[in-house]
């Protein structure tokens, strides 16, 4: 089923309070009670990030995090992709990659851009020239590898 998404990206100091709100209540369902993974989800890194998210549906659908160069990695990174269970398999996922990378390429210049992300879905990561860089590590108990986008 295809949903109508509504696009949005803002630097973290861009934010308001509720949107940054909508973003944690996402990431925090899906990372900390879907995965039944206790972590620290709301981290600095946040601060120095650009947030790209969806609403559809009057509510927040799906987020990512794009990270500076030499924060997580001498790399911009991008983390945090959710995408919201109901929406899944529906092209969300896919349209919230090329939101992202769109966006870094547009205002931030095209240039390198690594991830770690679970392995479960390094397929889905491979359909955005994403390629495996390293082998599995346990990241908060979940299989993960590193992948790279030149």
């Amino acid at each position: 089923m295809q949903h109508t998404v509504q696009w949005h990206t803002k630097h973290f100091d861009e934010l308001s309070a509720t949107e940054y709100h909508h973003i944690l209540a996402i990431r925090t369902a899906i990372f900390v009670v879907e995965q039944n993974c206790p972590y620290q989800e709301v981290d600095t890194k946040d601060l120095k990030s650009y947030h790209v998210w969806g609403i559809a549906d009057n509510k927040v659908v799906a987020v990512t995090r794009i990270v500076e160069r030499g924060i997580s990695y001498p790399e911009i990174s991008i983390g945090r992709v959710a995408v919201d269970a109901a929406y899944r398999g529906s092209n969300v996922g896919n349209d919230l990659m090329n939101t992202t990378l769109q966006f870094i390429e547009q205002k931030l210049g095209k240039q390198p851009i690594r991830i770690s992300g679970q392995e479960h879905l390094t397929s889905f990561y491979k359909r955005f020239n994403f390629e495996q860089v390293s082998g599995m590590y346990l990241e908060d108990d979940i299989p993960h590898v590193e992948m790279l986008r030149n």
